[in-house]
């Protein structure tokens, strides 16, 4: 994968890094006093898919511990080759994209939380994948499941119907090495971002009535996360206002 900054030395994109960063931590410590919330109780996920590794050493050297990715096949790579990079301390992981069952096997090798689970088949494949890595010693920990939900009721742009939630966050409850930490939701093409995180925050708090450990609300993005932030997202996930535009690939 090529360097996302065409020609930039090492020096000048760590800076550049380093500038965004501490731009969106701001962005993000103001909307969280703007909303009288803690700023502690909202994590910034850098996303990180399309990006070469060097980049996520990068935010790593900035104090950065979590990072997002999308696609398994970019994904992998990327973990393995930073694995020795960060021995005593590891990142954790976060699949954040579409996820085919059939690559849920290499999915829970390495991944701390998945944000886009949507179906009962994926969560079998999901927890026959982390037991038998449990088992064999390649991870540690459960897998934090954060079930997808749709808000508009186009299932093609991921997510579950919102009338199958909790039939959904029932069967992650009770999948064997998977542990049910939460709701995820991007907002309709279109949409007013308040009135749709105000949708997903409620549709959140009828969740947890039923599953007070599914506290974790994954919602908000560059564009909108002073929005999920008014309705109670824990985790925003940011790409572009970090690490830019995407950069182009051959795929």
């Amino acid at each position: 994968m090529s360097e996302p900054t065409g020609g930039a030395s090492g020096t000048d994109r760590a800076q550049e890094i380093e500038t965004a960063l501490t731009s969106v931590r701001e962005r993000l410590h103001r909307a969280c006093v703007d909303a009288g919330r803690s700023p502690a109780d909202v994590a910034l996920l850098p996303v990180t898919k399309f990006f070469p590794a060097s980049d996520v050493r990068i935010l790593y050297e900035l104090g950065c511990r979590d990072f997002g990715e999308s696609r398994e096949q970019d994904a992998s790579p990327k973990v393995a080759e930073t694995a020795e990079d960060f021995v005593g301390d590891p990142p954790r992981w976060h699949m954040i994209g579409h996820l085919q069952r059939n690559k849920a096997k290499s999915v829970a090798a390495w991944a701390h939380a998945i944000h886009s689970v949507d179906s009962a088949r994926l969560v079998a494949a999901l927890s026959k994948a982390t037991t038998a890595a449990l088992d064999e010693g390649v991870r540690r920990t459960e897998l934090d499941v954060i079930v997808q939900v749709s808000l508009d009721g186009d299932v093609h742009r991921g997510g579950v119907e919102r009338d199958e939630l909790h039939e959904l966050a029932d069967a992650v409850s009770n999948a064997s090495g998977l542990r049910l930490a939460g709701l995820m939701a991007v907002p309709p093409l279109g949409a007013d971002p308040d009135a749709a995180f105000a949708d997903l925050e409620s549709l959140h708090r009828r969740l947890t009535a039923d599953h007070p450990e599914a506290l974790e609300l994954s919602a908000g993005m560059t564009g909108d996360l002073e929005a999920a932030v008014r309705h109670g997202s824990t985790c925003v996930r940011v790409g572009t206002a970090i690490l830019g535009a995407r950069p182009i690939t051959s795929q």
